[in-house]
């Protein structure tokens, strides 16, 4: 596991851990290991991180309500049972904590691109 570091003179430094930063710069089409973003590109990447955002958010909502559904479909089967077993009923459920998701992931390393493309500088990172 290793530290990418994003660096602009528009922006104070950002640090991500490579694998959470490895689809970000994917989609930018760029390389971890080291890469540039000129001032000339910042527009362009900002709109295609956007759409992405947007594109995951909308296949989670749409996740979202088909696993309440499904936890509806659930509960009514279960409440039709009348058969239950006391072993379940003492097990502990662990709390449930939802992932980090890409929108927030991309937040800072967004911003950064939008300071870089107002003052029309560049990101780069690996040097």
């Amino acid at each position: 596991m290793a530290l990418v570091i994003f660096k602009s003179r528009a922006n104070a430094d950002i640090m991500m851990i490579d694998k959470h930063a490895q689809p970000i710069i994917e989609l930018l089409g760029k390389d971890i290991k080291q890469g540039i973003i000129p001032p000339e590109e910042t527009a362009s990447a900002i709109e295609k991180l956007e759409k992405e955002i947007e594109r995951i958010k909308e296949e989670e909502r749409i996740k979202a309500e088909e696993q309440k559904k499904l936890e509806e479909e659930t509960a009514a089967k279960e409440a039709d049972d009348e058969e239950t077993d006391d072993d379940n009923d003492n097990e502990k459920k662990k709390p449930f904590e939802p992932p980090v998701r890409f929108a927030a992931r991309c937040y800072p390393f967004l911003q950064m691109l939008k300071a870089a493309n107002k003052a029309e500088e560049s990101v780069f990172w690996g040097v």
